[in-house]
């Protein structure tokens, strides 16, 4: 798409915003609120600093909002109607829009808009912040400087994405990256990287270009390393066998509440294709093809941080996936002024420690000490 064309759909956006949206307006354009929230014309919310906070905002009535709503998917040249009720789309500057028409939504039309933010973290902001310690993000980096293959695991709006971005970050020079997203949101500073996005079908239900599409289309484009943005579907077994068969250092993110629950979630979505393979095979090949999977949380406080580090050590006796914590979150304990104190501790040493040492990567095997559970 043309420069041109697409500052002509932005200005069609911001325009039908303005018009439309006039109520959240003052929302949508404060940088501190990440999402907004809207459960009917007069219920309002917003995340902001990690947490849901309601508004005064609110629409005149129900026709108002609906209003809005149909305008705002003919800006982006979709609809939402009685018999197509719901609204899943990539708004022109980034952000994304969902929305669910009465009678399925009993409050009134509802929509939850995440806005796109182009984000300027790097590492070091990254420790400054509290997400995770020197000794943590050094291990990353070796993780990346080695070519595991890393989950990154968590709940939503816990910073899977912004996580990945820092990892893609410390990929070593002279390789080729594909990375494939829904939208557009990694922030990749890379010399050789070739950037995917997805396609949703247009009225009539066709012209559809899938994550599943793209990975596949990406195996015949010699990448070294296959970054997903986040595997929510049946492209969980190309990235899997991707992984498997010599493509090292691969990368996506994937929602779960805990990294034991990570790679169940995976085989369940990968199960989900049209591929023929058994649950031991696919297992197997799981187990073998996901070196650390990487938990992020959003805590109470509103913080967001990494609570473990965790290697993929293969299958037990009776055929279910082994980990072993490398990091892992301290208990945490409340301040007085109601953040969390807490830090990454190293607990055990990773299993490919002498392939550390062998590269003379800068990491002690001293630094890890087992500790009781």
């Amino acid at each position: 798409m043309s420069d041109d064309k697409k500052d002509e759909e932005l200005s069609a956006f911001e325009a039908a915003i303005k018009n439309n949206l006039a109520p959240i307006y003052h929302l949508l354009e404060d940088e501190k609120v990440s999402e907004i929230l809207i459960n009917g014309p007069h219920e309002i919310f917003i995340e902001t600093g990690g947490k849901m906070v309601a508004t005064k905002a609110e629409f005149p009535d129900e026709d108002a909002l609906r209003a809005a709503v149909n305008a705002i998917a003919q800006s982006v040249n979709r609809r939402i109607t009685d018999d197509e009720p719901r609204l899943d789309a990539r708004l022109p500057d980034g952000s994304r829009i969902h929305a669910v028409l009465p009678p399925m939504s009993r409050k009134g039309t509802t929509v939850a808009i995440r806005k796109f933010f182009k984000s300027d973290m790097t590492f070091k902001k990254y420790v400054q912040l509290g997400a995770i310690t020197v000794d943590g993000a050094n291990f990353l980096d070796a993780c990346m400087r080695l070519g595991k293959n890393i989950l990154v695991s968590g709940g939503t709006g816990s910073g899977k994405t912004t996580l990945l971005g820092l990892l893609t970050a410390r990929i070593p020079p002279g390789q080729r990256l594909i990375v494939i997203e829904d939208s557009t949101e990694l922030k990749v500073d890379y010399e050789h990287v070739v950037f995917f996005e997805t396609r949703m079908a247009d009225d009539l239900g066709t012209s559809e270009v899938s994550i599943r599409d793209l990975v596949i289309s990406s195996l015949r484009l010699r990448p070294d390393r296959i970054i997903v943005g986040e595997v929510r579907g049946s492209e969980a077994l190309e990235l899997i066998q991707a992984m498997n068969t010599g493509h090292k250092g691969c990368m996506g993110t994937v929602h779960a509440n805990a990294a034991s629950e990570s790679l169940t979630r995976l085989q369940a979505l990968a199960q989900g294709g049209d591929a023929k393979v058994s649950e031991t095979a696919l297992v197997m090949q799981i187990a073998s093809a996901v070196d650390i999977i990487v938990q992020v949380s959003r805590y109470a406080d509103g913080s967001r941080r990494i609570a473990s580090i965790t290697e993929v050590t293969g299958l037990d006796e009776k055929g279910r996936y082994k980990y072993m914590d490398v990091f892992r979150m301290s208990r945490m304990t409340k301040r007085p002024d109601g953040s969390l104190d807490g830090i990454l501790e190293p607990v055990n040493v990773p299993t490919f420690m002498s392939e550390i040492e062998d590269n003379q990567i800068p990491v002690s095997r001293s630094l890890f000490k087992k500790k009781a559970a």
